[in-house]
């Protein structure tokens, strides 16, 4: 496991780099978004830990430069707990969000959450409901032939209603297995995320039914 950690201060690089050693993984440590950008050009990582607030280049926008030309996944480390600060991290692309002051432990919790959440068990499957196209592996979906921009995010909502399909989900179970392990937030980061992947599914958004007063699902 190759752990990138983005921070300005020191002595959270150096605790994170720590529970990951011991771990088993190797971590690598960056002071600043930039520095964080320019590592990830040359290097490929399992996933990242992200500062916000940083000098020279801050974490939301080192996280829309990585995202341009590497799909690593991105846990965003925060003072600001906001609710619109996350969201604004999920849609660039963020696969989980922590608010500092954190555990150690939650963190690498999380991390393996994510890992978790980004290996396929049918990894090597291309399905295909009607015009609509998914490729498990490439992590591409097409809507009659066209490529749809998804964000990371709206993947993993697409890709865990497919595996679940024809079952009623709650807005809670999606919250804990597509965000994560303790995510905080609430009905309204479901819907939100929801409505931005029916839009980009187009006539083919007929496949998420809302189930009225519990959740969704995935009927073809």
């Amino acid at each position: 496991m190759k752990v990138l950690i983005v921070d300005d201060e020191e002595m959270i690089r150096g605790v994170l780099r720590e529970y990951v050693e011991f771990e088993g993984g190797t971590a690598y440590e960056a002071v600043d978004g930039m520095q964080a950008v320019n590592l990830c050009r040359d290097n490929d990582f399992d996933i990242i830990l992200m500062d916000v607030m940083m000098p020279r280049l801050d974490g939301f926008s080192a996280v829309k430069e990585i995202k341009k030309t590497k799909n690593i996944p991105v846990i965003m480390l925060s003072a600001r707990g906001e609710e619109y600060d996350k969201l604004f991290g999920f849609e660039i692309g963020a696969d989980d969000y922590v608010t500092k002051p954190f555990s150690p432990k939650e963190v690498m919790a999380r991390i393996h959450a994510v890992l978790k959440r980004n290996t396929s068990d049918n990894e090597n499957d291309v399905i295909k409901f009607e015009g609509l196209t998914i490729d498990m592996a490439g992590r591409n979906v097409y809507v009659d032939g066209e490529k749809a921009e998804l964000t990371p995010k709206e993947y993993e909502i697409l890709f865990y209603f497919v595996k679940n399909k024809g079952i009623a989900l709650t807005r809670e179970k999606l919250l804990m297995d597509v965000w994560g392990f303790d995510f905080y937030g609430d009905d309204r980061t479901v819907d939100t995320h929801i409505k931005m992947l029916r839009s980009n599914l187009k006539q083919y958004r007929k496949f998420i039914v809302t189930l009225r007063g519990l959740g969704y699902k995935f009927e073809v």
